[in-house]
């Protein structure tokens, strides 16, 4: 029997920490969006709508549904029709491990005053969009 040190067991930070949002393209968005005002009650603007919530630690916290216009090339590579985001607590890292796992990375990462971002390529050809918010950059 062996009598040393415990080994530790350290969990890993979780990867994915929420949908940060749904994109999709339309052939009028504008018209789409007050559609859903006016159908679903939805309280959109011109992005679309910041639906706000909770997250694990109490803190607001953000989820954005938008439609695009239907010739937007912001979903590139992708030929889809939509982009998913989602909440990341540590893009940086989560890069890092993604590319020694051979995910493709698109493009390089941005910063802004409401979280930084960064893109990958699922096996399907989806583009996903790595958000680390900062929420109270919406406020």
């Amino acid at each position: 029997m062996h009598y040393g040190l415990a080994e530790q067991i350290v969990p890993e930070q979780p990867r994915v920490t929420g949908l940060g949002g749904f994109f999709f393209k339309s052939n009028n968005p504008k018209a789409l969006r007050e559609w859903y005002g006016t159908h679903l009650g939805i309280p959109v603007d011109d992005y679309g709508w910041s639906f706000w919530w909770k997250d694990a630690q109490g803190q607001d916290a953000m989820t954005q549904w938008s439609p695009f216009e239907a010739g937007s090339d912001y979903f590139q590579p992708s030929e889809k029709p939509f982009m998913l985001n989602y909440r990341v607590s540590d893009l940086e890292g989560l890069l890092e491990k993604l590319a020694a796992q051979g995910v493709t990375i698109v493009g390089e990462p941005q910063s802004y005053d409401y979280g930084k971002f960064g893109w990958i390529m699922d096996p399907e050809g989806n583009k996903i969009e790595l958000w680390e918010p900062i929420d109270s950059g919406f406020k």
